[in-house]
């Protein structure tokens, strides 16, 4: 697979524990056709040798601004022309300061001033330095600037901290980079060009009393993928969030709901400027009927009864509305997934539907990983369906976006209206 053929790629790695991971970057990089050149800051070699990265890419690697060998040959003007696109992975805490000031003190930050290509930063720092102000402010100055943002992801951290600040994975790199190549390189529109897509994610909250809620334990991870990939290959997207602490992805608007009511009421407001909506989010089938307005005290009864009443369902009222948008569900299924994945699509007239297994933890809530099954019917009612293997989130959401717009366009081929039955 070549899906980054002619792709010229500036590796800039910067100090942090994550640069082993920029190394089999490096490797699937060039798998994928592209020609890789890196640069390393000084504290990245106390992590990882540059001998490393010149035998995977075959290339001396950069370590000085003012280099004589390097000033003999290709220059770091010369280096800066060359890329037609530029990773920074890790983006250290220190080095994303450096840019927003605009400084070019070594000679990744001097490469990132003097070249035309999209720049794009992977930031990867410890959970504390990430949720810090100074560098939120410096992320999103540097956005300003034009740079391009694949935000960390959260789990454990080498500190023993847990919270995000992870680099993503190198396969969610790749994918961000085979997004952004294919629509560099592409003589036409992007696959999502002029298509707008609501998505929801997350889980939702319902209270019980001003302390308590009832909730799920969804992360949102895999509805906020599906919105980057979607927004990578050129779609407008809303994304509807519940309750997460995930970063916003980059082009994207996003609308924070807590509740399945106020889930729904976002979804209606902007259902009729939508194509496309995929429902991801974990709402919360029940609420109570009435929250109780002060905190519900413990008795001396071994038992507690409360009275909940049923959530709106936000899909179903979505898709038997007129006129719709190409409603796509998620069943989150512990057993007879496929079976009931079925019964979901039909019950509540989708165009389709994702099936998968919750009850594996490793492709589970809050996993970086899912494995997923997609259902739909084709033109004779026949049931059609797509397996993809377990693999990382953001890599799974670009494929199936992919795969949703073009079973969106071949149902709008048949009929240019919007349908409301199977």
């Amino acid at each position: 697979m070549n899906s980054l053929a002619q792709a010229r790629i500036l590796l800039g790695v910067s100090g942090g524990i994550a640069a082993y991971k920029t190394a089999l970057l490096a490797r699937l990089l060039i798998k994928a056709g592209a020609e890789v050149r890196v640069v390393m800051t000084a504290g990245a070699q106390a992590f990882i040798q540059p001998l490393t990265f010149q035998a995977l890419t075959g290339h001396a690697v950069h370590t000085e601004l003012l280099d004589a060998e390097a000033e003999a040959g290709m220059g770091h003007i010369e280096l800066a022309r060359w890329a037609n696109l530029v990773l920074l992975a890790p983006a250290s805490a220190n080095l994303l300061a450096r840019l927003a000031q605009g400084q070019a003190d070594d000679l990744l930050t001097t490469l990132c001033l003097a070249t035309a290509a999209p720049v794009y930063l992977a930031p990867a720092m410890n959970q504390q330095m990430w949720a810090h102000p100074a560098t939120q402010a410096n992320c999103q100055r540097l956005q300003e600037f034009g740079y391009q943002l694949i935000p960390p992801e959260a789990g454990e951290q080498a500190c023993g901290d847990v919270g995000l600040g992870r680099l993503p994975e190198p396969e969610a790199l790749l994918a961000a980079l085979e997004a952004a190549w294919s629509q560099r390189s592409s003589a036409v529109a992007p696959l999502g060009a002029g298509l707008r897509f609501l998505i929801t994610a997350g889980p939702t909250q319902e209270a019980l009393d001003p302390v308590r809620y009832l909730s799920n334990h969804s992360s949102g991870k895999m509805g906020f993928a599906l919105a980057s990939a979607a927004r990578a290959l050129g779609a407008q997207v809303t994304l509807v969030a519940g309750p997460v602490h995930l970063p916003t992805p980059a082009g994207v608007e996003r609308i924070n709901v807590l509740s399945a009511n106020e889930m729904l009421a976002a979804c209606q407001a902007h259902q009729a400027q939508s194509d496309l909506f995929i429902a991801c989010a974990a709402v919360a089938d029940y609420r109570m009927a009435t929250p109780a307005e002060q905190k519900i005290k413990k008795t001396a009864s071994e038992t507690l009864t409360l009275e909940l009443i049923k959530n709106p369902d936000i899909l179903a009222t979505l898709a038997a509305s007129s006129p719709r948008p190409f409603c796509i569900g998620f069943a989150a299924e512990t057993q007879q997934v496929l079976e009931y994945a079925q019964q979901k699509l039909i019950r509540k007239n989708l165009d389709a539907i994702v099936a998968n297994d919750v009850s594996d933890p490793s492709i589970g809530f809050g996993s970086d990983q899912n494995r997923v099954t997609l259902l739909w019917q084709d033109q004779q009612h026949q049931l059609q369906q797509q397996d993809w293997p377990a693999t990382q989130k953001a890599t799974l959401a670009h494929q199936l976006i992919a795969r949703l717009i073009t079973l969106y366009q071949e149902q709008r081929s048949i009929s240019p209206s919007k349908i409301s039955t199977p």
